[in-house]
């Protein structure tokens, strides 16, 4: 061993030996972050000259607070500036509204002589609720369950085991969890520092093999039945309602059959439904297109197309055809009675 490293080996185990030796306490404080703190010597002689409390983190010392019987109370950082406050009477300091660059160590000096008494505060942010993310690699029965936070992480499962996590780069732990064959079964992840800690909500082994017929059938018992029940009927009520109207409802049916008729798909549909064929759908059209002449008679008697009606008289045809019938007669006969002829020559 070289002469340097010995003598400072030498100096470093008398200083552990005189800080021993002196009796000096350190108290761990733990403060969440906005929170307040006070630390105050466990005594204080009768006459005091002046105090001063000095924060040290590492190398660096920063005077927070200090008073004398002349000037009074000083604060010569502007860090502790306006949440500082100092009793003179007891020596307690209050540090209010704490972040987190306020950990360190704190020290007391009375009348220029530091005190055996120290304070060490850490303060601490809040315990967020911490969210398990979920990584699925090649082996679709096993899982990677992350936990990506700073505090201290606690894993366990449904039956209150804990678990070991190993580290997970940037920051937190992960766990590898295999299929148990209970959709039931969970895990947790909780997070935890000096103050509190927070849970996780559980995440199901149902939620990490989705695929598994074990799944499936949990879902099903869940769910009460088929997820496909209600999408079909919801299918079977747009295709039936518009068949429903077209049957039961004129102006519907009117409207629909005069704007797809002739539609090569809709329309062989229509015809189904109204159960005619092309011919007779057709043949139904240009009758309703046909009119009735209704020519009024004298008499109050009428023809239709000039045929007679019951109880009306011949039309203008049948008479013609009747004077060629008598004009035959005479041209056979050379002469003609009439039927009262006889009753003429008497």
């Amino acid at each position: 061993m070289s002469p340097l490293k010995y003598w400072m080996t030498v100096i470093c185990t008398l200083f552990i030996a005189i800080g021993a030796a002196s009796g000096q306490e350190v108290k761990n404080v733990f403060v969440e972050v906005g929170g307040r703190v006070s630390f105050q010597p466990t005594s204080i002689n009768p006459y005091v000259s002046s105090i001063l409390w000095k924060q040290r983190d590492g190398e660096s010392v920063v005077k927070a607070i200090e008073w004398d019987a002349e000037d009074g109370v000083f604060i010569p950082n502007k860090n502790f500036n306006n949440i500082t406050t100092l009793n003179k009477e007891t020596g307690q300091i209050t540090i209010t509204n704490l972040t987190v660059e306020r950990s360190g160590l704190y020290t007391i000096d009375i009348n220029h002589k530091e005190e055996e008494q120290r304070f060490k505060l850490e303060v601490l942010p809040p315990v967020p609720k911490p969210v398990i993310k979920i990584e699925i690699k090649v082996n679709p029965d096993a899982v990677y369950l992350i936990c990506e936070f700073s505090e201290t992480i606690i894993w366990k499962n449904s039956t209150g085991g804990t678990l070991q996590g190993s580290p997970q780069s940037p920051k937190g732990e992960f766990i590898k969890v295999e299929k148990q064959g209970n959709p039931d079964f969970f895990y947790t992840c909780t997070l935890e520092n000096a103050l509190r800690n927070s849970t996780s909500d559980p995440v199901y082994e149902r939620d990490l093999f989705k695929d598994t017929q074990l799944e499936k059938g949990a879902a099903k018992r869940n769910d009460g039945g088929s997820p496909w029940i209600v999408p079909t009927v919801i299918i079977l009520i747009l295709i039936l309602a518009p068949i429903i109207l077209y049957k039961v409802w004129e102006k519907f049916h009117k409207i629909v059959h005069d704007n797809f008729k002739d539609t090569p798909c809709i329309g062989a549909i229509l015809k189904r439904l109204d159960g005619k064929n092309s011919e007779d759908i057709q043949s139904v059209e240009e009758s309703t297109k046909m009119t009735i002449n209704v020519d009024a008679q004298p008499g109050g008697e009428s023809t239709v197309n000039g045929d007679p009606q019951p109880g009306g008289e011949p039309n203008g045809e049948e008479e013609k055809q009747e004077d060629d019938k008598q004009n035959e007669i005479l041209l056979d006969g050379g002469e003609s009675e009439t039927p009262n002829s006889q009753d003429v020559k008497m």
